[in-house]
Formats: C-alpha cells, sequence, structure tokens
C-alpha cells in the first residue's frame, strides 16, 4: 500500500513536471488553470459556444487536456495544444527511407511544438516507424509493442503515454494494429499521412484512436526539409521519390507505399545546398526504385535517350516519356557541391542505361558502389518473381558496368527459397553470387506477403528449414568472396571519408571508401596536403590511408595526411596516367 501511495506521488509530481500549462476539463465545462503564469486564451471571433463546449461534455470526467494558443487545425483548436513542449521519441525499422521518414516526422511535430527525447521513459509520445517486408521485421514490432504496453500500464492514466506506429506495417495492417494490441496503439499513420500527425495526435490527447492510411498519388513531402535525428553525423539522406511501379510478385512495397512518383528537381537540389551549408559530406538519394526517377514539373537539359532501360530487360509498365530523368538529376545534384559524395539507393538493375553509367563516370565525387539487387540467379525463378530481366541480361549488365566504371564495387540483395524454388534452381544463385563477386550482401528467406501477386497465385511451399540452410549457403559464399576482394585492397592507398569513432571507442576512427567498404583507422593527427602544420582527425574529414589488413567485413588501414576529394581525384588521375597501379 506504502509503495502504491509512492508510485501515485511519483506519477504525479512527473505530470506536474513535464507540464506546466494543465488544463481539466470537466462536465461542468469549468476550466481550472494549474498555472497562473499561463496566458490568456485569445479571444474568439463571436460570441457564440465553440466546438469545445460540445466535445467537452462527452470527455471524461478528468480527461486532461492541453490550450492550443494558435489557429492550427480549427476544429480542434480550442480544445488541444499541438506540442506544449510534450515530448516525442522515435524509433526507426527497416530501410534508410523509414531513417528519412522519421526525419520529415521530426520536421512536422517540431514545428508544432513537440521536443524529441532519447529515452521511452521521458516521453509522452512514442512513434514507431515500421517495416513490412518481411515477417521477421513485423514481429519486432509487435514484441515492441507488447514492450511498450507495459510501459502505458506502469504509468497510467495520471502520466499518460501515446504510441504511435507509422510506415509500411501500420498501411498494410491498418485497424489490426489498435484493435488486436489491447489498447497499446493510439495512433497508426501510413507513408502518406505523416502531415496529419499534428491532428492524429490532437485526437489521442482527446481520448479516441487515430487513423490515417490513405495512400496518395502525389505526396512527396518536397518542401519539408527533414530534420536530422542525429545532428553530429557528416551524412544524410535525401528522398527523391516515393512508391513503386516494379510489381514485382513478392514484394509489399506498392500496396504500403503507393504509386511511382518524383520529387520536384528544385526542391532535391535545394535541401542538397541546404545539407551543403551545414557541412554534411555524403548524401545518399533515396527511393524505391530510385533510378527510374522522372519529374515530369519541369523540361529537361539532357538530350533524350530513345533507350531509357538496360540492354535485356523490361518492365510490366508503358515507357515513360519526357521529364527529367535520374543522369540528369544525378548530374546536377554532383555539381551542387564537389567536396561532397553522393551515393544512391536502392536501384532497379533495369535503370542503369549508358547515360546513368556516363554521369558516374565522369563526375569524381558520385561514388563507384552500385547496388544491383538480383534477388535470384534462376531465370525460371526471376520470371515468377516478374523482376524483367533473365539470368544472362543480369550478367552481361554486371559486367558491362564494371567495363564502364573500373573499380566498381557491388552490394545486391538475394531471397532464399521463393515458392517452387528447387535446389537447383538455387544453385543458379550461388554461381551467380560467385561470378559477379559483391563487397556487400542482404540475404532473406522469403516470407510471404498478403495482397501480393506471389499471396494470390503461388504457394509457399519451400520448408522453412530448407530456407534456413540455403540462407546459411548463401551467407558462407558471400563472406568467402568477400574477403578475397578486400584482400585486394591491402597495400594500397585508399580515399576514406571518417565518420566517426569506432565501435571499439575514441582511439580508434572509422571511415568508408569510395566503394563503401569501412575501413577502421587509429585516431592521431596528420599533416595537412601542402602544408607543414597537422590537424587532429574528425568527422567529415577526407583521409589518405594506406590499407595494412583486411577481413570479409573492414579493412584496417595507417592514416597518411589529410587532402580533399578534388584534391585526391588530381593524383589519382595522374597516377592512372603514369600507370601507377596503387590506386
Amino acid at each position: 500500500m506504502i509503495l502504491k501511495k509512492i508510485n501515485v506521488a511519483h506519477r504525479y509530481c512527473r505530470l506536474i513536471s513535464k507540464h506546466k500549462s494543465i488544463v481539466l476539463l470537466h462536465t461542468t465545462n469549468n476550466v481550472k488553470y494549474c498555472n497562473a503564469t499561463i496566458k490568456k486564451k485569445n479571444e474568439y471571433k463571436f460570441n457564440g459556444p465553440s466546438l469545445k463546449d460540445f466535445i467537452a461534455k462527452d470527455l471524461p470526467q478528468e480527461q486532461i487536456e492541453l490550450v492550443n494558443n494558435e489557429d492550427k487545425i480549427p476544429y480542434v483548436d480550442d480544445m488541444v495544444d499541438f506540442g506544449q513542449n510534450r515530448k516525442v521519441y522515435i524509433e526507426v525499422y527497416g530501410c534508410q527511407m523509414n531513417v528519412n521518414d522519421a526525419e520529415i516526422v521530426w520536421s512536422i511535430l517540431q514545428n508544432e511544438g513537440y521536443i524529441k527525447t532519447n529515452s521511452v521513459n521521458e516521453a509522452d509520445v512514442v512513434l514507431l516507424v515500421t517495416c513490412a517486408i518481411r515477417d521477421g521485421a513485423e514481429n519486432k514490432i509487435w514484441t515492441r509493442i507488447k514492450q511498450l504496453r507495459s510501459v502505458k500500464r506502469w504509468r497510467g492514466k495520471l502520466d499518460p503515454l501515446k504510441v504511435g506506429i507509422l510506415g509500411c506495417m501500420a498501411e498494410r495492417l491498418k485497424e489490426k494494429l489498435v484493435n488486436d494490441t489491447r489498447g497499446a496503439v493510439d495512433l497508426v499513420a501510413g507513408p502518406d499521412s505523416y502531415r496529419d500527425l499534428p491532428r492524429l495526435l490532437a485526437k489521442t490527447e482527446a481520448g479516441q484512436k487515430a487513423i490515417n492510411v490513405l495512400l496518395s498519388f502525389d505526396e512527396t513531402y518536397a518542401e519539408i526539409k527533414p530534420v536530422k535525428l542525429n545532428e553530429d553525423n557528416v551524412t544524410a539522406f535525401v528522398s527523391i521519390m516515393r512508391g513503386c511501379d516494379n510489381m514485382c510478385t513478392y514484394c509489399i512495397v506498392p500496396f504500403t507505399r503507393g504509386r511511382e512518383r518524383s520529387r520536384p528537381v528544385e526542391s532535391i537540389l535545394d535541401e542538397i545546398k541546404y545539407l551543403s551549408e551545414k557541412g554534411f559530406k555524403e548524401v545518399t538519394l533515396l527511393g524505391q526504385n530510385v533510378n527510374s526517377y522522372r519529374d515530369l514539373s519541369t523540361s529537361s537539359y539532357f538530350i533524350p535517350s530513345n533507350n531509357t532501360l538496360a540492354s535485356g530487360f523490361k518492365t510490366v509498365y508503358k515507357e515513360k516519356k519526357g521529364g527529367v530523368r535520374f543522369a540528369e538529376l544525378l548530374s546536377r545534384v554532383s555539381d551542387i557541391d564537389p567536396e561532397m559524395r553522393i551515393r544512391f539507393t536502392s536501384p532497379h538493375p533495369k535503370d542503369f542505361p549508358d547515360e546513368v553509367l556516363d554521369v558516374i563516370l565522369e563526375k569524381p565525387n558520385v561514388c563507384k558502389n552500385l547496388h544491383l539487387p538480383a534477388q535470384c540467379g534462376n531465370t525460371e525463378v526471376l520470371e515468377k518473381m516478374r523482376r524483367g530481366y533473365t539470368r544472362e541480361s543480369y550478367l552481361t549488365l554486371a559486367q558491362h558496368i564494371r567495363d564502364r566504371l573500373p573499380g566498381v564495387t557491388y552490394s545486391s540483395d538475394f531471397i532464399a527459397g521463393f515458392c517452387g524454388e528447387t535446389d537447383d534452381q538455387f544453385e543458379d544463385t550461388i554461381s551467380l553470387m560467385e561470378t559477379v563477386k559483391y563487397h556487400n550482401a542482404f540475404l532473406f528467406a522469403y516470407s510471404m506477403r498478403e495482397k501480393t501477386t506471389a499471396y494470390r497465385r503461388y504457394k509457399d511451399d519451400v520448408p522453412n528449414e530448407i530456407k534456413v540452410e540455403r540462407v546459411k549457403k548463401m551467407f558462407s559464399v558471400f563472406r568467402r568472396d568477400a574477403e578475397i576482394l578486400n584482400r585486394q585492397f591491402v597495400d594500397t592507398e585508399q580515399l576514406i571519408l571518417i565518420e566517426g569513432e569506432s565501435r571499439r571507442g575514441p582511439t580508434q576512427l572509422c571511415g568508408r571508401t569510395d566503394g563503401n567498404i569501412k575501413v577502421i583507422i587509429p585516431n592521431t593527427n596528420l599533416p595537412i596536403e601542402e602544408s607543414s602544420f597537422n590537424q587532429d582527425i574528425k568527422p567529415g574529414d577526407y583521409i589518405i590511408v594506406k590499407i595494412i589488413e583486411s577481413n570479409s567485413q573492414v579493412l584496417k588501414g595507417m592514416p597518411l595526411r589529410h587532402t580533399s576529394l578534388q584534391e585526391y581525384e588530381k593524383i589519382r588521375q595522374n597516377s592512372l596516367k603514369n600507370k601507377n597501379v596503387s590506386f
């Protein structure tokens, strides 16, 4: 009994410390202010009753609400102050697009007066940005929801916690997330509903459940500058398009993120200029099918090409004509800041015409590391997946890119155990991996998703234990070949961009090569190019290192000197002219 009283007292104290301006709405409609310093409410433009007078009658007797002093959304204005310094905690699951979505969400909420916290215990609102690509991704969210339900019960009505599920899982499951979680989830918002979050959160403060999972044909959040969740980063993600039109039979993305639409090119350039001014040294362009970008809102500077697809590839949709295409966007982005590295993900192999390869070759700050998702190495399975290419056309493209971009590094995605996949068909995937060779790979067992074409047409008939064994074999082959590839860098000099401290502590720093390979170096001070002065190494610095050790995951190097991206490119070009292979 004593512990219970202490717990209640603790919750009261925490509540009062967090919310200086609390308003208790009773069924008598009397409003009692708990803080005498609260600003007087703006006068109504009319003398009649407001919407609050009707809503308040239906509220619980001790419903706690906060007063809003701005006319943001008229039909809830008199009832709720959207932010009022309430603390929001955001967790991100899944792909880089979800990281960017979280930054968009935070930008919207910050403008409404919310404060970001890094602790669930301090939060008034917890938002989970979710993934639905596989069962494993969703199971993590269900486990997290159970944990948050316990936190909500412990905090009780005196110190309520609101929990929101955002993103792809929210779009896929919709009301199920509210109905099947026994009060744990208060808010569900799909990827195209983030602008509506202030209103949805206002509804939860009124004791209601809030859901918005409408998909949009044109939402790109173009004018919203995402606020970085980690302000210490020197790398950033910039979304250039949303949705996907490819309709691969295994993939849920077209159903959770909608149809493909591209963000206006000028808004992308403006955001990257802003990031450059803030000191960011690397930007990754994001999209579900990033290299099919096509902005129809403006005219193109490039001469149109008759071939928009890589040779041997096809699509399920009609050819899209006109607009600014990915090659032009990539070129214009790279011109903004020659000292800023540019990457992009996730592309589709079909959208690698020579124009894109030419831009990568010509621009020193466009990284020569390409994600080339294969998914499978067997033509029959690829046809069932509706990937739009054969094994032979994929291998031809991979070799063509290597011929055009010497030194290019590859990463890829692979799925084991797709519907009906035989042992022989799986061996084709293994042989493709051994032929192309990847520095990084994302390997998964197939997971059937509702709404997909595979769910309607095929049977998930490969036993789970076989899927697991196949993934293990893929992993073994990948690690073996990655170790061989990385060994080739030993005794060479590489340019790395320092990202921060290594996991091993402040005595070690980590950075990445142009090929997106992680490099660990000791934290020391180094001479500056063409100078006798030494300088500490800090995040955002370009450092020339000599590689002394390697394994399948990382390289280890000795730092030599500070430099710039452009200066290093001059050295590299001179070295190539002199046929110095150390570069």
